[in-house]
């Protein structure tokens, strides 16, 4: 957990499908992404990277992370930092769910709950996505969700199984 440098610890989400150039292919970007985190405080862990497939309109596959970063800035503070790295990094905002060069989303944070105009945390959906769980085991099994009460090893789990259940079913 956090020292006193860095008072707030983070569990980032990072997601691309859309190359920048043919020298930024989208695992590149996430990689690059990671590093340049460094300059918002320190990356205590970062996972491997994962390719899942889209969700909503978009048909290219995804690349996906995750990280834990301690750092002093404030859920709102990071949040806008995050979004200035996005279009840094070559992010436009065109639809929603559609391809995009990185994505990069606050899901939990060590302070529990936060939720104002701009930005909910926990993320409101990161129970249900496969995409943010898979990496997120890998860096914070034992972080807790503070809505439920669950770690994401067993939120993990609990996705798994009603996958399975719904594979059955179909």
């Amino acid at each position: 957990m956090p020292g006193t440098s860095h008072p707030y610890a983070y569990a980032l989400s990072l997601g691309s499908n859309r190359a920048l150039s043919a020298s930024l292919p989208p695992a590149r970007l996430l990689r690059e992404a990671m590093e340049r985190m460094g300059e918002l405080g320190r990356v205590s862990h970062a996972s491997p990277l994962f390719t899942t497939p889209p969700l909503g309109p978009s048909r290219r596959l995804f690349t996906n992370a995750a990280l834990l970063l301690e750092t002093s800035l404030a859920p709102e503070e990071l949040l806008r930092a995050l979004q200035e790295l996005e279009q840094a990094m070559g992010r436009r905002r065109f639809r929603r769910w559609g391809a995009r060069t990185i994505d990069i989303d606050i899901i939990l944070w060590s302070g529990g709950r936060w939720a104002s105009r701009s930005l909910l945390i926990p993320h409101p959906a990161f129970r249900t996505r496969d995409f943010v769980l898979k990496p997120l085991l890998s860096v914070a099994p034992q972080w807790r969700d503070p809505r439920s009460g669950w770690t994401v090893r067993h939120l993990g789990r609990r996705l798994m199984k009603a996958k399975t259940k719904d594979a059955a079913k179909g």
